[in-house]
């Protein structure tokens, strides 16, 4: 299992309202009204044909709230049902970064946390090292470098028994498994992506609300971004509700062989760091509410797209707070997020333009099925500008 971030996506603001034009799949008349949209068509045909990826799916949204959504390949291998809508649900992995930063956030604008304060102001005694970590002292370790990834804390995802995805586990258990380990760097001495420091985020803010992650994130982010079909999946529920596509991966001990379903996944697992199960629309319209100004006040979405450069990336790649900012082959950036898990893997992100993209794949096929999925995401901004503005602008 991995919720690693490969390189990221999506930045600012206009209001977006209302009018939909909705395209599943390709045609002539549909590639001749949506500039560009062939080009992407052609990326997600290659991801379900070279790259062996079931189903595959990218929304692009204008700035005026007008979309237009493809599709290539199946939901479902052996049945021919076609890939689901931009309003199937999947698992968007570390994509649920981002929201547990706001709900952070949300709580440092009310007062309730300082970002430059130590973690163990908020969690008394949880971040300590033990064994080869026990250097590790919450007493040095900022909020901020938790969200930002700069606290140097080791990633418990490198130490996890991947072997049963769907064992139940507590945040505390994950944390500590991640402190017996020797940290990266100091705090604050370098970069270093690390889903452990958002567990900790979950745990802050689960400390402070009374609540759990799931119910805080749900009144604190999802309701007020008016997500319908986004939902934080509770602990030992394994499967994915509503309509959704089949996920697969290779089977480690034949991988040239049928894929595997991977669909049932505990959520636990990822917690705080990407247990999220979302859509493409209700995505684009989180990007369009955040960074339009209207879940966070001024002064805390500067905060969350201040950045520090962010090497895996790219030499221009930066991170916020659980937020990427990615630069595009046409030029400019977007902010926004990546993720992944065991089969599915996602890129969500927005344009300073006020363009919105989501694509995701049902299949974990190897890092050339990934690589392309992060060009298709780069050829829907760069290839669809239809504003009368720069894609990239």
């Amino acid at each position: 299992m991995t919720l690693t971030l490969r390189r990221k996506a999506a930045v600012a603001a206009v209001a977006v309202v209302a009018v939909t034009a909705t395209v599943v799949g390709s045609s002539p008349a549909a590639a001749q009204r949506h500039p560009g949209i062939g080009a992407v068509q052609a990326e997600l045909d290659l991801l379900t044909t070279v790259d062996r990826v079931p189903g595959a799916l990218a929304q692009v949204r204008d700035r005026y709230g007008r979309s237009v959504t493809l599709t290539s390949g199946t939901a479902e291998v052996g049945t021919g049902r076609p890939m689901v809508s931009s309003t199937g649900r999947f698992r968007i992995a570390s994509v649920t970064k981002p929201f547990t930063a706001v709900a952070v956030l949300r709580l440092v604008a009310d007062r309730r946390v300082v970002l430059d304060a130590p973690i163990e102001t908020y969690l008394p005694g949880v971040v300590r090292g033990t064994g080869e970590g026990a250097e590790i002292d919450g007493h040095d370790i900022t909020v901020r470098q938790l969200l930002q990834h700069t606290s140097g804390l080791p990633d418990y995802l490198d130490y996890l028994d991947k072997s049963d995805p769907l064992r139940r586990v507590e945040p505390i258990e994950l944390v500590r498994l991640a402190m017996a380990h020797q940290p990266d760097f100091a705090p604050g001495a370098g970069w270093q992506y690390t889903n452990t420091g958002f567990i900790l985020a979950g745990m802050l803010v689960e400390r402070l609300t009374g609540k759990d992650i799931r119910a805080a994130v749900t009144d604190m982010v999802i309701r007020p971004a008016g997500l319908r079909d986004t939902y934080w999946p509770p602990t030992g529920e394994i499967r994915i509700r509503g309509q959704h596509a089949r996920n697969y991966m290779l089977d480690p001990t034949n991988p040239q062989g049928p894929l595997v379903d991977a669909t049932a996944f505990e959520p636990s697992l990822a917690g705080a760091a990407g247990a999220l199960v979302s859509t493409p629309s209700d995505l684009n319209r989180f990007w369009n509410e955040l960074l339009g100004g209207r879940l966070l006040p001024d002064r805390m979405l500067a905060e969350m797209t201040t950045t520090v450069p962010a090497p895996v990336g790219g030499p221009e790649a930066a991170y916020g707070l659980g937020l990427m900012r990615v630069p595009l082959s046409c030029g400019g950036y977007v902010w926004g997020h990546s993720g992944d898990l065991p089969g599915v893997a996602n890129v969500s992100a927005r344009s300073a333009s006020g363009r919105e993209v989501t694509a995701y794949i049902t299949a974990q096929t190897g890092s050339q099925a990934s690589e392309r999925l992060w060009h298709t995401t780069d050829v829907a901004f760069c290839a669809t500008g239809r504003d009368g503005s720069s894609p990239a602008s």
